[in-house]
């Protein structure tokens, strides 16, 4: 408290009710008027230096009627008397509100190790302070039925539902339609509602500067005509989509309805590709599934690159959700969607999800890491050794490729070689979807890195990284900020989760050529959506520009240390 003349009711939410018995009760029957010795007196005062804070307003409180009956025989300026007693209570109850002694003294007076400490954490609460501070974000509504179309062709995209039954085959020309009717809902509704085509965060500012590179490199590709195809194919069609999700996705309603299509895509794949295995049925190079869903789950390896994305955000809205129905539903699909990617056999699979548990167990169990960790990789173990057949030969043969029974560990390796030295050779690039062409076998990367690197350049590559490192960043501020404030909500969950998606996706990228496809294009929208949501759920640029520094860091010390 900081006011001069507060009145004593002001005190009472903060005061307990009187223990009886205790050390640190107040002995009502004692407090003689006039019988106090001189060695009473500084015995108590004494022991009261020990009471907690709690106990010493109380203690205080009950000697300031012994303090007034004493003012005539004691002090010849009764006010001083008063103030001064009065002056004791309010410094004990503004010590409630102080992280700790150790916090609260100077900076020269703490020993070096620990002013390190709190510059330390001061510099990095000011950097999340700035990057969560970058975006500017309008509280408007709008855009609903710029949603109901992006919803539409979502399902179109990724449910493919005229590859499932035979009857809808009508439906296979549509999703350009959609997206096209979905634009021409949205640059309007734009304009009307904040006066621009699109909000200019930094990750729309890197896939932007990625779109124009695909175009500048086009007159300089080997094949112009291939380049044209494979910008306008799907590059294009991700880029717009993703602008239209990163300025529609404005609610949380909006924003899980959209993570919920995804959801429910894995768990339709995992079932698919559970009931493939149990049958028997493995198409793809005799031991492995291959399901019905084409497009962007063509192959194992998209089909295992698309839930191992899936699992972290699974596993977080679990623990997220307050209903138990909701909670056992995360779970089990974040089990289903586990043992979906080992059936893939994919390789990349496999560590896209060590990565992104890495994460979870280091960001979920931050006060107690040491024993997180090691519980999680028995759990682990436990799992790999359950897992079907050969898998475990199957990734061996990551570091011994003589185990892979068709040698593709070795083909991946050359290609990989070569698409380092096509990029060194050519930094420019040499056009989009070109690589085929002086590849090995007429065939792709097999790696996203290195499938811009080469074909966009090594600024088309520099772009990309930014357009996945920024979200990452700026999630991890939110985690922390929220981590500091004990806020563990929805919003704490997700970001962790988002995180490890992420990570997940960056790692088992580095297996497939999937730069250009839509599974990264739906996570960073995602990402960046929760980011607007959580800024203006929060009111979180306010309370930057409000709220001294010196106090938020004194607190956010305080959280750390305990």
């Amino acid at each position: 408290m900081s006011a001069d003349q507060p009145k004593n009711s002001d005190y009472k939410s903060l005061t307990p009710k009187a223990k009886t018995g205790g050390a640190n009760s107040p002995d009502q029957t004692s407090l003689s008027p006039l019988g106090n010795s001189r060695s009473e007196t500084h015995k108590k005062a004494e022991n009261s230096q020990n009471l907690k804070p709690y106990d010493k307003i109380q203690e205080l409180r009950n000697s300031q009627n012994l303090t007034n009956l004493n003012l005539k025989n004691t002090s010849k300026f009764p006010s001083d008397s008063f103030s001064s007693s009065f002056k004791a209570e309010e410094t004990a109850q503004a010590e409630i509100f102080m992280p700790s002694e150790k916090d609260s003294k100077p900076a020269d007076e703490l020993p070096f190790a620990e002013r390190q400490k709190r510059r330390k954490v001061e510099k990095k609460a000011e950097k999340d302070r700035q990057l969560l501070s970058e975006d500017n974000w309008l509280k408007r509504n709008g855009h609903t039925f710029s949603y109901l179309g992006l919803y539409l062709f979502s399902i179109l995209v990724l449910f493919r539902p005229y590859e499932l039954v035979s009857g809808l085959s009508f439906l296979s020309a549509t999703a350009f339609y959609f997206a096209l009717a979905t634009l021409l809902i949205y640059l309007p509704t734009q304009l009307a509602t904040e006066g621009n085509l699109t909000v200019l965060s930094t990750e729309v500012k890197a896939i932007l500067a990625l779109t124009f590179l695909a175009l500048l490199t086009m007159p300089i590709a080997k094949d112009p005509p291939m380049a044209w195809q494979t910008f306008n194919d799907t590059f294009i069609k991700a880029v717009l989509m993703f602008i239209v999700m990163v300025n529609v996705l404005r609610t949380r309603r909006r924003l899980m309805g959209l993570m919920w299509l995804s959801l429910s895509m894995a768990f339709v794949l995992s079932y698919q590709a559970l009931d493939l295995f149990m049958k028997g049925e493995l198409k793809a190079e005799g031991y492995r599934v291959d399901v019905e869903i084409g497009g962007m789950f063509g192959n194992p390896n998209d089909l295992a690159l698309h839930l191992v994305t899936m699992i972290p955000l699974a596993v977080c809205l679990g623990i997220a959700s307050k209903s138990k129905i909701m909670r056992l539903v995360y779970f089990s699909m974040a089990v289903l969607f586990v043992s979906a990617n080992f059936v893939t056999y994919s390789r990349g699979g496999f560590l896209g999800l060590i990565a992104s548990a890495v994460v979870l167990a280091w960001k979920l169990g931050r006060k107690n890491r040491l024993n997180v960790m090691a519980a999680s990789a028995f759990f682990g173990l436990i799992v790999v050794l359950l897992a079907p057949g050969n898998y475990g030969l199957r990734i061996l043969s990551i570091f011994i490729p003589g185990l892979d029974p068709v040698g593709s560990s070795d083909q991946r390796r050359e290609l990989l070689e070569r698409s380092i030295i096509v990029t060194l050779r050519n930094p420019w690039g040499i056009g989009i979807g070109n690589f085929p062409i002086v590849g090995v076998h007429n065939l792709v990367t097999h790696n996203a890195f290195t499938q811009v690197s080469s074909e966009i350049g090594l600024l088309g590559l520099l772009a990309y990284l930014i357009f996945m490192v920024s979200p990452f960043r700026k999630l991890g501020a939110i985690e922390r900020t929220l981590f500091a404030k004990n806020e563990h909500d929805w919003f704490y969950y997700l970001a962790i989760g988002l995180q490890a998606s992420i990570v997940a996706y960056m790692v088992s990228s580095f297996f497939v050529a999937v730069a250009y496809n839509w599974f990264i294009y739906y996570l960073i929208a995602y990402a960046v959506a929760f980011r607007r949501i959580y800024q203006i759920e929060k009111d979180v640029k306010e309370e930057v520009k409000a709220a001294p520094l010196k106090k938020l860091i004194g607190w956010n010390v305080a959280e750390n240390n305990g």
